[in-house]
């Protein structure tokens, strides 16, 4: 599993972040990531979404979100 710690960051760079880290993923490994940035907090999870990966959400409070990704290949 790959743990990214987004919280310092504003968009669009979690986003950017997230791109890369998928990319040099193999289909079928997990991806942890933490987010604090509204516009973060909204459109990571839409971008993944879109592009079918599996989400788990860990945590969703006020501070921060938290999710689990799995790589999907399509």
């Amino acid at each position: 599993m790959i743990f990214i710690d987004l919280t310092p960051f504003r968009c669009p760079v979690p986003l950017v972040r997230v791109k890369l880290a998928l990319k040099s993923m193999s289909s079928g490994e997990t991806l942890h990531i933490l987010l604090s940035d509204s516009g973060s907090r909204r459109d990571v999870p839409l971008f993944l979404k879109k592009q079918g990966h599996n989400i788990q959400v860990l945590c969703d409070d006020a501070i921060q979100l938290a999710l689990i990704v799995t790589k999907v290949d399509l």
